[in-house]
């Protein structure tokens, strides 16, 4: 794939994957499953503008091909490590969104109990190691839990995915090469959306190439276009046979674009409104599907309206789920906490 160029933050990524032979059932359960994401992100933007979601929450809206595509490349017992931008992350994951959605609300049926937010959920049923708050530490954890997955003498691969600012973290480079050093069945993803916080790649990076960023372990890279689903989905296939092949890590970078602020406090005045349309009105993962979709009469109108009903009772359901839920109890308050004198 031709490298994209990038100018003053903005990611110029060329078309690309769509003439990906795909079944149709796979094409619209790519599109349930970005839909839903991006739906239920639209809903916590809501519900955190009335005040009802407290803390941090950092949504996934326009990255959604991402996670989905490199979700079903994976099997049963494999598993994925984030860091905060992890909604997407879990309900791809298959985590429901009613219990997510109590936990960004504080209650008690949420997948944390109500006392981790945003931030810190996960499951272990789902294989989902969790969202982490320090910037990159879900790096090396990969690590290590790739490191268990070859010490059990299994063919199982952990998927550890950081942003554009987490990969100039020092120990991102410590966890590479201990990966390689040990030819760990691990996947490390940076999703650069463009920006760290505020600051553009271009401005915040003195080598911008992120996906050649293992290349003095031997770790090879790939760049792909992660506002195509089919172009994502196909760069994971191939990573993850690298990887279950015994070849050691590989890292992938997908090039994306988050459409709100770094967090719900951000109000994004680093970039214009006229990039932020471009993406919106020629880029978009979930419009790009659905009119090739359509135009390759893959599905109609009719299946895909119902698809979006779908999601939209789901969505709702997990708001009043959430808000009929009840607050943990204070007895509750050091339950599951570690404490050392």
């Amino acid at each position: 794939m031709a490298k994209p160029a990038q100018s003053k933050g903005v990611i110029n990524l060329p078309k690309g994957g769509k003439n990906a032979k795909a079944d149709p059932k796979i094409l619209l359960q790519y599109y349930y499953d970005m839909l839903l994401i991006r739906r239920f992100e639209e809903k916590a933007g809501q519900l955190y503008g009335m005040g009802l979601i407290g803390g941090f929450c950092h949504l996934y809206i326009g990255q959604e091909a991402v996670v989905v595509g490199i979700q079903h490349a994976l099997k049963e017992g494999d598993c994925v490590i984030a860091g905060y931008r992890d909604h997407g992350h879990m309900l791809a994951a298959g985590m429901e969104a009613n219990g997510i959605m109590a936990e960004l609300t504080g209650r008690r049926d949420g997948y944390s109990k109500g006392k981790g937010g945003s931030m810190h959920m996960f499951s272990l049923e789902k294989r989902f190691f969790g969202g982490h708050g320090i910037v990159g530490a879900q790096i090396p954890l990969g690590a290590g839990l790739a490191f268990a997955l070859k010490y059990k003498e299994t063919d199982n691969v952990c998927v550890a995915s950081c942003g554009d600012g987490a990969v100039n973290q020092g120990q991102v480079y410590e966890a590479f090469n201990m990966a390689a050093l040990w030819k760990l069945p691990v996947i490390f993803v940076v999703e650069n959306n463009g920006y760290a916080m505020g600051t553009s790649v271009v401005r915040g990076s003195a080598s911008p190439d992120f996906y050649r960023r293992g290349e003095p372990w031997g770790i090879p890279g790939v760049q792909v276009n992660g506002m195509d689903v089919l172009e994502v989905r196909k760069a994971s296939d191939d990573a993850v046979a690298h990887v279950r092949a015994g070849k050691g890590p590989i890292l992938l970078e997908m090039m994306t674009y988050r459409y709100r602020g770094h967090s719900m406090s951000d109000p994004a005045k680093y970039r214009t409104k006229e990039e932020v349309t471009e993406y919106r009105e020629k880029r978009d993962p979930i419009d790009n599907l659905r009119a090739f979709i359509l135009e390759g009469k893959h599905a109609d109108e009719e299946a895909l309206k119902a698809i979006e009903a779908k999601i939209k009772e789901v969505v709702n359901e997990s708001a009043r789920f959430a808000q009929e839920s009840p607050e943990p109890d204070e007895s509750e308050l050091w339950t599951d906490v570690i404490i050392t004198e």
